[in-house]
Formats: C-alpha cells, sequence, structure tokens
C-alpha cells in the first residue's frame, strides 16, 4: 500500500499505463515535427528507388475479424528480391499457403507449392505496372508493394490527413525513427532504419470504419541491396512437375476453415 494515497500497488501502474498512452498519443515539440517526419519518408522512398537490386526477408500478419467481434491474426513469412526496373520473385509460407511468385519482365507466375499447382498470365511492363496488376486485377497485392515501387512518396502521401513524428524505437535491434500517419480509410505507421540506409524496417496499417480496427504488419529483416544481393532466377522452371491451372482457379488466401461473410 502507497502511504496517504491508498493505492495499491496494481491500480498505481495502471494509472502510469493510462498517463503514457494519453502522452504517447499526444506528441508535441520535437516529436510533432510533421517536416521531418516527410522529409525521412521521401528520403526512404528516394533511397529505395535509386537501389536497382533489393533482397530482403519478412514476416507479417494480416488481421481479420469474425462475425463475433473477435480480431484474429493470420502470419506468414517470406522472402522478396528484385531487380529493377522489371524482375521480381517473392515467396510467403504461412502454414496454409506456401506460393512463389515470378516475373521476369513479361510473365507472371504464381506457384503453389503446397498443391504443386500453377498459372501464367502475360504481364509484359515494369514492377511498378505488375504491383498495380497484382492489387487491382488479381487481388493479390505484393508484400510491402507501397514500398516498393519507383514513386513511393507520392503514392504513400497521396491521401494523408495528418502527420506525426513519434520518436527513435527500434525493429530488430535496428534503431528506427517512427512516423504516424492519417487518410479517410486506413491510418498507417512506420519505421525507418537511421543512418545511410534509410530502409522500411516496419509498416503497419490499421484499417477504419470496420469494427476493431484490423491490422496489417510487415516486419522487415535481412535487408541487403548491390552487390551483396545473391544471384535470383526470375523465370519458373517446372522442377516439380506441377500442373498448370487458368487464373481463375486461383483459390482465396484463406485457410481452408475460414468462410468469407456476406459484408
Amino acid at each position: 500500500m502507497i502511504k496517504g494515497n491508498n493505492l495499491n500497488f496494481r491500480q498505481f501502474a495502471l494509472m502510469s499505463v493510462a498517463t503514457l498512452g494519453i502522452a504517447a498519443f499526444s506528441p508535441t515539440g520535437a516529436y510533432a515535427d510533421e517536416a521531418f517526419a516527410k522529409e525521412s519518408l521521401k528520403k526512404m522512398s528516394d533511397y529505395l528507388a535509386s537501389q536497382q537490386v533489393i533482397s530482403f526477408d519478412y514476416d507479417s500478419s494480416l488481421e481479420v475479424v469474425t462475425k463475433e467481434d473477435q480480431r484474429i491474426g493470420l502470419t506468414s513469412s517470406g522472402t522478396v528480391t528484385l531487380n529493377r526496373p522489371d524482375k521480381l520473385r517473392a515467396t510467403r509460407a504461412g502454414g496454409f499457403v506456401d506460393v512463389e511468385m515470378m516475373f521476369d519482365g513479361k510473365t507472371l507466375t504464381l506457384f503453389g507449392k503446397n498443391k504443386n499447382l500453377y498459372t501464367q498470365v502475360e504481364e509484359p511492363g515494369s514492377i511498378d505496372r505488375l504491383v498495380d496488376e497484382l492489387r487491382y486485377e488479381y487481388g493479390r497485392p505484393l508484400p510491402a508493394a507501397d514500398l516498393l515501387i519507383s514513386n513511393s512518396y507520392e503514392e504513400l502521401m497521396s491521401d494523408v490527413t495528418d502527420v506525426k513524428d513519434i520518436g527513435s524505437g527500434v525493429v530488430g535491434g535496428v534503431e528506427c525513427n517512427t512516423f504516424a500517419f492519417r487518410t479517410e480509410k486506413a491510418d498507417w505507421q512506420i519505421w525507418i532504419a537511421q543512418g545511410e540506409q534509410p530502409y522500411p524496417c516496419r509498416y503497419v496499417i490499421s484499417t477504419k470504419g470496420m469494427k476493431l480496427s484490423p491490422q496489417y504488419v510487415i516486419q522487415i529483416r535481412n535487408w541487403q541491396t548491390g552487390g551483396a544481393v545473391s544471384d535470383a532466377d526470375f523465370t519458373f522452371s517446372n522442377s516439380t512437375g506441377a500442373s498448370k491451372i487458368e487464373p481463375g482457379e486461383l483459390r482465396e488466401t484463406l485457410p481452408d476453415n475460414f468462410k468469407m461473410g456476406e459484408k
């Protein structure tokens, strides 16, 4: 018991956390430097666009909300290797799915390793064009796609209504600058590595206008550029004798025991 206040330690701790919570969401002074946040995001965008070859590993979590208002996270891990302007290879393994994507500048291949099935479509063009096609035509966005296109700053800032500089943070042992942004449809936060390589270490998108505001989180590790990136093959060889299917036969990327609701 704390003398003179009639509070036990648990009550005191809860009050302290509540106070810290209010402070964390009311940044002032140096922690509310909007100009620095925009400058840092632009610096990150320019750095990424200037790198011809990039590779990284990632861990991601996609939250879904049940009809009972329970928020559930679906986790996966993978790799991304890109060679600008028109070569890309990405993997994603999440227990219920094991997928590899290859793009050689002309043909996009999606290979389902767990089912030993693949599909191919002709999509000649750049990585930027492919990102749009995957998102809007096939409903299969590339991990961290907003960060990998050549004009990521313009894309990220297009609908932003509020910017906050949260301060320093650490992700996977890397010290980062942390910023929070708001748009009409989503809130998002990004952690950018400090130093000469301002790459994104963590990116979180919170959906607005939906109960419990489900999040998509991607955390990046083993960041490499230039000569440090191992040679990658961006074409599909079908070494496993996989069966080919039509693009329209691709199933939803949710576990078999999940069913989409009416809304």
